[in-house]
């Protein structure tokens, strides 16, 4: 098949799941037409594969006045009117912005005979593909990584016209039937993000934190107060002064490339006097992250709120024991006791108690590396999400499984 992969801002720090997922379509044998709204700033290109990607990627986002009014004109005679009375005056400027990135997607489609276009997102790149829908383009689907919420107006809209869904966790699932009711695809499956297990796997067995030795701890997430980095820096505060000697390194980059928030977590740092015991290492290559992770004797995120966490994910599939919040669908991944640690979120006393106990009881941490990466060979694998999307796609198209 030919098919479109439209995410936004494409390629970010966060966005290696889409790549591996692309290449495993293209080992399928399918073609993949890689689209996006528009580049992320130059701090958030961080990957080894960046360059490769954005020559590969067809940018959609930028707005042109002839293409928008020619959109509108296709438009305005299938009830556009209605459409912006019903979902409000957000909506209404949304599909302004994003009209001539719909005409643009509309003639990218039909110039390489796509079969489909897939979203990895319920936002503004979603409108993309529904308003290009209504022009008499593609057929398309979407997958939601987060809370409807986090995505914007106009929800009900891009849904109803999606030939089918993919969600990431049954607790997401379950905000989306009672949000949208009956604007829900017919099909809507449950299939979560995955990571390339065979890249993310430890060469040697993992090996727990030795007694009078430094704890090394690493977190990987981009720099937001949702993040919780700053309970983790908290705990290590609190771990320093009961006298357990810990490094943390965290891997990540704020939204605006250095000058958001993480100016707010440096000075957090200072306040707490951990520069000698607490690293911002910036947006980081998936190489990089790899190593980082063999290197750790514990991966921690605190996140207040994640709908499930690839980087959660790719620790575990390296056997690095795992420490995460009971925080929006993380319990779907991380099993308490057995494929990793939860702890609740914004509390950094119960944190600091979790990283303690791995450094004091190596057995723990031992088995904790082989319950993580037993989860995610089994069942968190990035061929899954790939296998799903292409199945589902040749039935939209009327056959009933991939060949």
């Amino acid at each position: 098949m030919r098919i479109g992969y439209l995410v936004p801002q494409f390629p970010g720090q966060t966005h290696i799941f889409f790549w591996r997922e692309v290449q495993a379509l293209e080992e399928m044998g399918h073609k993949v037409h890689l689209l996006s709204t528009r580049m992320p700033p130059p701090g958030l290109i961080s990957h080894d594969w960046s360059q490769d990607a954005i020559a590969k990627t067809t940018y959609l986002g930028q707005l042109r006045p002839v293409p928008a009014l020619k959109a509108l004109a296709d438009l305005t005679p299938r009830g556009l009117p209605g459409w912006l009375l019903r979902e409000g005056k957000g909506f209404a400027r949304d599909v302004i912005v994003t009209l001539s990135a719909a005409r643009a997607l509309v003639d990218h489609a039909a110039r390489h005979r796509l079969d489909h276009v897939h979203v990895h997102s319920c936002g503004r790149a979603a409108l993309i593909a529904a308003l290009a829908a209504q022009m008499g383009g593609p057929t398309y689907s979407l997958t939601l990584h987060g809370p409807l919420s986090d995505y914007g107006p106009g929800q009900k809209f891009k849904w109803r016209g999606a030939s089918f869904a993919t969600i990431i966790t049954r607790k997401l699932l379950a905000e989306a039937v009672e949000a949208l009711g009956d604007a829900l695809p017919d099909r809507v499956v449950v299939r979560p993000m995955g990571v390339d297990t065979a890249r993310l796997r430890r060469p040697a067995p993992y090996v727990p934190p030795e007694h009078g030795r430094p704890m090394k701890l690493f977190s990987c997430g981009r720099l937001n107060v949702v993040k919780g980095h700053q309970d983790l820096m908290s705990a290590v505060r609190q771990l320093l002064d009961q006298g357990v000697d810990v490094r943390l390194e965290i891997a990540g980059e704020d939204d605006a490339g250095g000058a958001g928030y993480r100016t707010e977590l440096e000075a957090h740092l200072r306040k707490l006097r951990l520069q000698d015991h607490v690293k911002l290492l910036g947006a980081i290559d998936a190489d990089a992250v790899r190593a980082k992770l063999l290197e750790a004797h514990v991966f921690v995120l605190a996140s207040w709120h994640e709908p499930l966490g690839v980087a959660y994910m790719e620790a575990m599939s390296c056997g690095v024991p795992t420490i995460g919040t009971d925080a929006g669908g993380v319990r779907e991944l991380i099993e308490d006791g057995i494929s990793g640690k939860l702890v609740p979120p914004k509390d950094p006393t119960a944190l600091a108690r979790a990283i303690r106990d791995l450094a004091q009881n190596p057995e723990a941490a031992t088995r904790l590396s082989a319950g993580g990466r037993a989860r995610v060979e089994n069942d968190f694998r990035a061929s899954l999400g790939a296998e799903t999307l292409a199945d589902e796609i040749l039935r939209t198209k009327g056959i009933d499984e991939a060949p």
